[in-house]
């Protein structure tokens, strides 16, 4: 970082008013307040809908910064360089920075920037885009409108005041491929982007942060924050000094022929919390808050092999209706013989295991490994181990696991090696996390339907932009089958169609298994296809770079639903661009707008379609009945029954999710309550 000395201050005087907002409505202290008027008054403005941005607005603002970029197309880049810290001295001297003509003078040197050194100049849309996010707002933007070009203006430009600047990713591929494409912005303006991805060294890391921008996935971000407060950093101090050992040393030794010093050791990796820019916010902010950040280390001893097989052995043997049933939100209920017909305890287990309450414990977590956690869909087997499958993005996470033993019996049930149990150390939600940040603001193109819970959560108003051209996309008329079978035999026969016509075509499946499933129908046709899942994660940027060749055929899981770009050559163009086919509709909206916004990007050409079947999970919880009745229909009254059957599917769905994320941020604030009467501050 060299002599850059962050300061929280430059960006409140950068951000202005909405600077002023997010200290008295974001603040972690006062986001739950106690009473309930205060609170309805308070997430009142999350029930209004989204707001659009006037495109006067928009068109003025492009032209003030196109006045400006006009005397800056013959000077020297020294000199663009130049101007752009000076227009950075005069927008944080002013009162009202985001309202002065030096704003738009900043932009029009990163938008020269872009230019000469991306080769691609700003539309309008992306220069109110990025004028948007230092607001504090969450800009809506239509997939394929450029949202990473978006998100490094804005970067660059609350960058040069002095702050720290964090770009928050979806997973490390994307993290990395969007500070690679956009460095080359950030050195011509005298700043530098790092990356953060799985397996780098505290050093390595720690280099990364400090730099002005950095792009990091959601998760990493996270779980490196908490290395830090166990380590001493941030708001607590450490724990004890064995465990601060443990993570300097053991867990973080520096990468071969590196270096490292008791000094280094000591330094946070995040040097501070300033401005947060997340790309697809909804996705990170929403999504994955679902399940909090867990920092662990391992606890031999906590559950023997013996325990773990008994419990996926009685699993077995319990029936549901009789000993159990499924409850809502993923929830296993006992019933009262569950425990009178399980199977003996095994001799020699720790005594704590034959209590009711332990054993009713052990045995539901069995019965969740068993019924609620499938091989390829929330994880899969690689290398002799379970490896969890993010079912949002379809890829591996590396190096987690579940909690409570569940794991471990996911081990005993797949006839895996099992690990050792792990113990608690420090834990986080991204609720808690995200305001923590002197500002925080988003990116995303489906944001309208989460509105209500990004305010009431994050204190984040949604803002809906215009495209910047007219979309093209043809959406085709939805199938829907009766049987899995004959839904692969469909999508088959419409990926071969469009492909012989000379269309790239993209098959979405929600899981692992679902992607080899259709794959197995193009390898018994003939058909030449690739797949993308969480088995070929390695190989995402070859195959993503390759999938709008003319002809191609592209199976892949929601990897290909989020952040990347899939672009058709001028063949595929000429044919009718991207096609793009949904083989199952998801339980948020959002995921399957996101997949259908691959096609048909910036103006482009394209063609979607759904292929759906009635045995699909979403409808499981259908009547039996009605699913025969979709199955007869025909034409326009089953495409009528089968929409109102997902819309009233999806919204349970939504709102099982919205209230599992209520529940873990309260519990998240119980146990900080409680560990603060313990003597330590959170």
């Amino acid at each position: 970082m060299g002599t850059r000395t962050p300061d929280p201050t430059l960006v409140r005087r950068l951000a202005g008013h909405a600077f002023r907002r997010a200290d008295t409505l974001r603040d972690e202290r006062g986001a739950e307040p106690t009473q309930s008027v205060e609170r309805f008054l308070r997430n009142l403005f999350g029930w209004l809908p989204p707001g659009h941005e006037p495109t006067r607005r928009i068109a003025s603002f492009n032209n003030a910064v196109l006045q400006v970029a006009q005397t800056l197309r013959e000077q020297t880049d020294a000199a663009v360089a130049l101007r752009f810290q000076q227009e950075i001295s005069s927008l944080k001297a002013a009162m009202k920075p985001l309202d002065t003509p030096a704003l738009a003078a900043v932009f029009a040197c990163i938008g020269e920037a872009a230019r000469r050194r991306l080769g691609m100049w700003p539309h309008p849309v992306q220069f109110s885009g990025a004028r948007l996010l230092l607001r504090g707002t969450l800009a809506e933007m239509r997939t394929g409108e450029g949202k990473s070009l978006v998100a490094a203006m804005a970067a660059a430009a609350m960058a040069g005041s002095g702050a720290m600047v964090q770009v928050i990713s979806t997973n490390d591929y994307l993290a990395e491929r969007d500070c690679q494409e956009m460095s080359p912005l950030f050195e011509f303006l005298g700043l530098a982007g790092g990356f953060i991805k799985g397996g780098m060294s505290p050093v390595a890391r720690r280099a990364a942060y400090s730099q002005p921008v950095c792009y990091v996935s959601g998760k990493e971000l996270v779980f490196d924050y908490l290395k830090d407060r166990m380590v001493g950093h941030g708001q607590l101090p450490a724990r004890v000094e064995q465990l601060r050992q443990m993570l300097v040393t053991k867990n973080w030794a520096p990468e071969a022929g590196g270096a490292s010093t008791a000094t280094d050791a000591e330094k946070p990796m995040i040097p501070a919390l300033h401005f947060a820019i997340v790309d697809e916010a909804d996705s990170v902010l929403i999504d994955e808050a679902r399940t909090p950040m867990i920092l662990s280390r391992e606890a031999p001893g906590i559950y023997e092999p013996e325990l773990l097989h008994w419990a996926v052995d009685a699993a077995q043997r319990l029936q549901q209706g009789r000993h159990f049933r499924l409850g809502e939100g993923r929830q296993i209920d006992l019933l009262p013989r569950a425990l009178a017909d399980s199977p003996p305890m095994p001799a020699g287990v720790r005594a704590v295991w034959h209590g009711q309450r332990w054993r009713e414990l052990l045995l539901r977590q069995a019965l969740s490994a068993q019924h609620l956690y499938l091989r390829d869909q929330h994880y899969i087997l690689s290398e002799g181990k379970v490896q969890i499958v993010d079912e949002a993005t379809g890829r591996v996470m590396a190096d987690r696991t579940w909690e409570q033993g569940l794991h471990q019996l996911i081990e005993a049930k797949e006839g895996v090696a099992i690990t050792a149990g792990r113990e608690t150390l420090e834990r986080m939600t991204f609720q808690r996390f995200f305001r923590r940040y002197f500002l925080v603001s988003g990116l995303t193109g489906t944001a309208a339907e989460a509105s209500r819970e990004l305010w009431a959560v994050y204190r984040l108003p949604v803002r809906r932009l215009p495209t910047d051209r007219p979309i093209r996309r043809r959406e085709l008329p939805l199938r829907c089958v009766s049987s899995l079978a004959e839904k692969w035999r469909e999508v088959a026969d419409d990926a071969q169609r469009a492909a012989t016509s000379g269309q790239p075509v993209l098959v979405g499946t929600r899981s692992v298994e679902a992607s080899e499933q259709v794959s197995e129908e193009f390898t018994r046709r003939g058909t030449n296809h690739v797949v993308l899942n969480a088995r070929q994660d390695a190989e995402e940027a070859n195959v993503v770079a390759a999938a709008g060749a003319a002809g191609r055929i592209t199976v892949a899981t929601n990897m290909a639903g989020r952040g990347t770009d899939i672009k058709p050559d001028a063949q595929a163009k000429a044919a009718g661009g991207l096609h793009v086919i949904l083989t199952e509709f998801h339980e948020s909206p959002r995921v399957d707008r996101q997949l259908f916004g691959r096609s048909g990007r910036q103006g482009d050409a394209g063609t979607v379609r759904a292929i759906v079947s009635t045995e699909d999970s979403l409808f499981k919880d259908l009547p039996p009945s009605l699913r025969r009745t979709m199955g007869a229909l025909a034409g326009p009254p089953k495409r009528m029954a089968l929409h109102a059957a997902r819309t009233w599917a999806q919204l349970r769905a939504e709102r099982r999710a919205y209230q599992a994320r209520l529940q873990t941020l309260r519990q998240d604030r119980e146990l900080s309550r409680l560990i603060g009467f313990a003597g330590r501050v959170i």
